[in-house]
C-alpha cells in the first residue's frame, strides 16, 4: 500500500495543531485534501474521519495522563454527539448520489469551514478577555473571585448534537466549533482541561461518525494510512509543546 508523503507531511502539520491546541482536525485536513490533493468531499470526510478515529486517542490520552479531562462532561456531550454524528452521514445519504451528493457536501462544507473560522476567531477574543481578567486578579486590580464549576447537562448534550451532526456530515467541528461552546458554556474552565475535554469526547464522536461513513461513505484505506503516517506522531507532540503563561 503506497504511502503519500505530502500527505503525511500535511497530517503532522495537522496532528501537531490538533494536540496543541485541539482545534483545526477536519478545519485543516479536509479542506487540504479537497483543495490541494484534489480528493473528492466525500472521499475526504471519510477518510479523515477513520483517521481521527486513530488520531484523537493518541491525543486524548496525553491530556488523561496529566489529568485535565472533565469525565461529567466528556459523558453528556456524548450523550447529544454520537447518536447525531452516525445520524449526520445519514443526511448525507439523502443528498442523493454522484455529483449529487459530491456538490451537496462541498457546500455543506464550505458553511462549516466559515462556522469553523469564526469560533477559531472567537475562541482568540474570548481567551484575550480571559487573561485580562486574570491580569487584574493578579496585578494590582480588584481580585476576580473564582467562579465553581458548575454542570449544566441539557445545555451540553445540545452542544454534543450540534457538533455530532456537523462532524457526521462534513468532518468539521470537534475541536473548532464544539471547544468555542463549550468556552462560552463553561468560562471557569482552564484551556488545558477544555482542550483535553474537547479531545476525549471527540473520540466516541468520530468513532461514530467514522462508522457511519465506512458503512455509507466513500473510505479510502491508502489514504486514510498516509494521513496517519503524520497526524498520530503530530498529536502526540502537540501537547508537550511550550504554550506560553498558563490561562487560568
Amino acid at each position: 500500500m503506497p504511502i503519500d508523503l505530502y500527505v503525511a507531511a500535511a497530517g503532522l502539520l495537522v496532528g501537531f495543531t490538533v494536540g496543541l491546541t485541539g482545534m483545526g482536525g477536519g478545519a485543516l485536513m479536509t479542506p487540504l485534501l479537497v483543495l490541494l490533493f484534489k480528493v473528492e468531499p466525500l472521499a475526504a470526510i471519510s477518510s479523515d474521519l477513520v483517521a481521527a478515529v486513530v488520531m484523537k486517542p493518541v491525543g486524548g490520552g496525553v491530556h488523561l495522563r496529566r489529568g485535565t479531562v472533565n469525565w461529567a462532561l466528556v459523558r453528556w456531550l456524548m450523550a447529544g454527539s454520537v447518536p447525531v454524528a452516525f445520524a449526520g452521514v445519514l443526511v448525507l445519504r439523502q443528498l442523493g448520489d454522484g455529483a449529487v451528493v459530491q456538490a451537496g457536501i462541498r457546500q455543506a462544507l464550505g458553511v462549516a469551514l466559515l462556522l469553523a473560522a469564526s469560533s477559531i476567531a472567537a475562541k482568540a477574543l474570548l481567551q484575550a478577555r480571559r487573561a485580562r481578567r486574570a491580569a487584574l486578579g493578579t496585578a494590582g486590580g480588584e481580585p476576580v473571585a473564582a467562579r465553581p464549576f458548575r454542570l449544566r447537562p441539557l445545555p451540553t448534550v445540545l452542544v454534543g448534537m450540534v457538533g455530532g451532526l456537523v462532524v457526521g456530515m462534513t468532518s468539521v467541528g470537534s475541536g473548532s466549533l464544539m471547544l468555542v461552546m463549550l468556552l462560552l458554556l463553561y468560562p471557569t474552565l482552564r484551556s488545558s482541561e477544555l482542550v483535553g475535554t474537547d479531545l476525549v469526547q471527540a473520540v466516541p464522536l468520530v468513532a461514530s461518525a467514522a462508522a457511519g461513513h465506512l458503512l455509507f461513505g466513500d473510505f479510502r484505506l491508502e489514504l486514510t494510512a498516509s494521513l496517519l503516517v503524520g497526524s498520530v506522531p503530530g498529536v502526540y507532540l502537540g501537547p508537550g509543546c511550550p504554550r506560553g503563561p498558563a490561562t487560568p
